[in-house]
């Protein structure tokens, strides 16, 4: 008698599986980002372990926790996706150690060999440099070349090498 009350359970499951049609309409589907505009951030961190790849010159391989020393005109390749409403941004520090010998600096920034602006810091410390960057400059689905440019370089009394800055974060914002 068990056997037949099983059979029957199982009868009406395999039954209950089956898909017809739904006395239910599905709900109209709306996208989910209705006007949304995603933030392309292109800004290389220093301490990205892919960093030294996206490097074209004046840049340390030596990482230091989350920075690297630049040299006279540092510069990295940054993939374009859009051409407007793009800053170029930069994150970095001007150490009391050097800044003792070399005194005020000026520091030009640049994108496509185009000088964006050209600043002075009268102190040490730690910087932000944001800045939008001109539409004529950029061209999406190319690689653009964001660097910048010390006026003095400090020179170290141990072993003659010279630096420029600290550098943690550098390149475009969407």
């Amino acid at each position: 008698m068990n056997f037949r009350i099983l059979a029957a359970f199982a009868a009406l499951a395999i039954g209950a599986c089956q898909r017809g049609p739904s006395p239910y309409p599905l709900p109209e589907q709306e996208p989910q980002f209705i006007g949304f505009k995603p933030h392309a951030e292109r800004v290389l961190n220093m301490a990205d372990a892919d960093a030294p790849s996206y490097f074209l010159r004046d840049i340390q391989p030596d990482l230091h926790e989350s920075w690297r020393w630049a040299m006279r005109r540092p510069a990295v390749k940054i993939k374009v996706h859009a051409a407007t409403n793009v800053k170029y941004t930069l994150d970095f520090a001007l150490p009391e150690i050097t800044f003792r010998d070399t005194g005020p600096v000026t520091i030009a920034f640049m994108v496509n060999d185009h000088l964006l602006a050209r600043v002075r810091y009268e102190h040490a410390g730690s910087y932000h440099f944001e800045k939008e960057v001109p539409e004529a400059w950029l061209t999406p689905g190319t690689e653009a070349t964001v660097g910048a440019e010390i006026d003095k370089m400090w020179t170290s009394t141990l072993d003659g090498a010279q630096f420029g800055f600290i550098i943690m974060r550098m390149g475009l914002a969407e």
